[in-house]
């Protein structure tokens, strides 16, 4: 398949629009101290837009983002937008790190260098990779759907042609989280010939087996059931209308800038490691940069539309199946879901579990270097 160089060049009419809409913002009122109880916080959302309007410099952004290789591709009918970036040592692995939401490729953009050019960053240049970092279709640059069905086992299948068919890697490697995490765990069961292994930073596909002939749960494992459910009561609406009603919450969102930096900007302050102050992990720009790849492309539609696709094919081992790619996994301890390893190896060949120090959901953009380590660890042995 064709391979074509891209370049992100957003029209200044888009801009302008943008500027315009979020000086035009009807703010909604606020109960007085509730701080984010209620969401986001009125205050923050004000300062954030505010610096959206008035000093974010989205050409500087996106000259930061063009100095990496990116390219274009179809896959399967759709035009599938990725970072290539080639490793620098002596013989590179092939790797294709998959982000979730509401994050897109730019999450990756802390950790591709420290992949691709390991030596450069205190590392081994004998740890280096080929690293490919696709936008999921309808996500950020990559073509959406126009058909019912784009969920994760969809998607392995696209992320193997892209690499085998599209790239030429006879074997490669996958890492992801989030809706990543559940792609590469499907790569891993469906295309384990040709896969060293995969390396996850979140557990919540597939669902083990718990039914007659399997292990008891242990003390450890009904806690993770019981905070799963504790966090879905808190924290999951949004789970339930873009796994409900996607199409009916895009009409705000794809309209309003401001909404639309509300939705996406109080699951990073919630799922990180930031002490419910943002700025700690993230800075304005890198927010915004985010926020602002999701509105010039209008595409919160079709990555919400993503969590209903996914609800309608929930996956589940059958009694003595796992996934058999060899599986390294790192626990960060503000992901969302803090499963311990004899839950991971219910499902997967562990071959290594790490205990991360700090750090969320978000862990490349948050701790890029700690998880780039872990990166270079696991796959070492398989090179």
């Amino acid at each position: 398949m064709d391979v074509r160089p891209f370049t992100i060049a957003v029209e200044d009419s888009v801009l302008d629009d943008l500027r315009r809409r979020l000086a035009d913002t009807r703010w909604p009122d606020e109960i007085p101290n509730s701080g984010w109880d209620y969401g986001s916080n009125l205050a923050y959302l004000k300062e954030l837009v505010l610096y959206w309007r008035t000093k974010f410099d989205w050409r500087s952004q996106e000259a930061k983002l063009n100095a990496f290789s990116h390219f274009k591709t179809e896959v399967d009918g759709l035009d599938i937008h990725f970072i290539h970036e080639k490793g620098k040592g002596p013989s590179p692995m092939p790797l294709i790190i998959t982000h979730g939401w509401p994050s897109c490729f730019f999450e990756m953009t802390k950790i591709i260098p420290l992949l691709a050019d390991p030596g450069g960053h205190g590392g081994d240049p004998a740890d280096s990779f080929d690293v490919v970092a696709p936008s999921l279709p309808g996500f950020g640059f990559s073509d959406h759907a126009q058909d019912r069905g784009m969920e994760v086992q969809r998607v392995a299948g696209m992320w193997n042609k892209l690499m085998t068919e599209n790239l030429g890697y006879p074997k490669f490697a996958a890492q992801g989280g989030d809706i990543g995490g559940g792609v590469t765990a499907r790569l891993g069961f469906a295309h384990a010939d040709t896969l060293y292994g995969i390396h996850l930073t979140s557990i919540t596909r597939p669902a083990p087996y718990l039914g007659p002939g399997s292990k008891p749960v242990t003390e450890a494992e009904q806690a993770l059931v019981t905070q799963r459910g504790k966090w879905f009561d808190d924290e999951g609406g949004y789970n339930h209308i873009q796994g409900t009603k996607p199409q009916t919450l895009a009409y705000g969102l794809n309209d309003s800038p401001a909404g639309l930096a509300a939705w996406i900007v109080e699951k990073y302050r919630t799922w990180s490691d930031c002490g419910g102050d943002i700025e700690k992990s993230y800075t304005k720009d890198e927010l915004l940069t985010i926020v602002t790849i999701y509105w010039v492309t209008q595409t919160i539609s079709s990555s919400t539309r993503m969590y209903l696709e996914n609800q309608k094919g929930l996956w589940t081992m059958d009694k003595d199946q796992k996934v058999p790619a060899p599986a390294g996994m790192a626990m960060f301890p503000q992901e969302i879901s803090k499963p311990p390893r004899e839950w991971g190896e219910r499902s997967y060949d562990v071959r290594r579990w790490t205990e991360m120090p700090r750090g969320g959901h978000f862990a490349a953009l948050e701790e890029p270097q700690l998880l780039a380590e872990e990166v270079r660890t696991f796959f070492r042995e398989f090179r």
